[in-house]
């Protein structure tokens, strides 16, 4: 159990420069690894089929299920951080980097396994045609844009969110409160946009 400290005992701690530059050399390597993960996944020839009687339906449903916990764990924090309570805040963080590496997983095995749900592709033939275009009509515009920007925010913020808890770790509290006020937001944006486009996209799931 991580004891309690105040706000003036946490700041007063001397950073660990060893620490900072392993944790720093880790976040680059696992930030190469997702990314190529990610851009592996989307190519169908890599598709990795599941055994008989396997399902991984229910993982898109799960992976909204834990963005959302996620948004909250953020909105938490920061007011626990608010408030002084440094314990608090660091515990609902590593709670919320936690169910970040737990939808990663999933996301990864999921993509890996199944196709690509198409928003408008009411028959699943992986291809949007001109009458399934005019049935959805805006709002299909509405859903890419979500989702290009929640793949964006996605990208940039995994360094950072990595750089911003390094920092924190290594007790160099002063670059991790910088950090924090611009990962934040991104962060936020990321948790929250992933259960949007999940619910607009949710009919077209086999």
């Amino acid at each position: 159990m991580i004891p309690n400290r105040n706000r003036e005992e946490w700041l007063s701690q001397k950073p660990n420069e060893k620490l900072s530059k392993i944790l720093k050399s880790v976040t680059w390597i696992v930030t190469s690894l997702v990314l190529v993960l990610v851009g592996l996944m989307r190519r169908p020839e890599l598709r990795i089929p599941l055994p008989e009687g396997v399902d991984l339906g229910f993982l898109p449903p799960f992976h909204a299920m834990v963005n959302s916990i996620v948004a909250i764990l953020l909105v938490l924090a920061v007011l626990a951080v608010r408030s002084g309570n440094i314990t608090r805040h660091r515990n609902l963080m590593l709670g919320a980097m936690g169910m970040s590496v737990i939808f990663l997983l999933g996301y990864v095995a999921y993509h890996f396994t199944n196709t690509e749900v198409l928003f408008g592709d009411t028959n699943g033939d992986q291809v949007v045609d001109v009458a399934e275009l005019a049935s959805v009509g805006m709002w299909r515009v509405v859903y890419l844009i979500l989702l290009i920007t929640h793949i964006v925010a996605a990208g940039v913020s995994l360094p950072l969110i990595l750089l911003t808890f390094t920092a924190a770790w290594s007790r160099h509290f002063q670059t991790h409160r910088k950090l924090a006020k611009w990962v934040f937001p991104i962060w936020l944006y990321v948790a929250v946009t992933g259960p949007i486009c999940y619910l607009m996209l949710r009919s077209y799931y086999p």
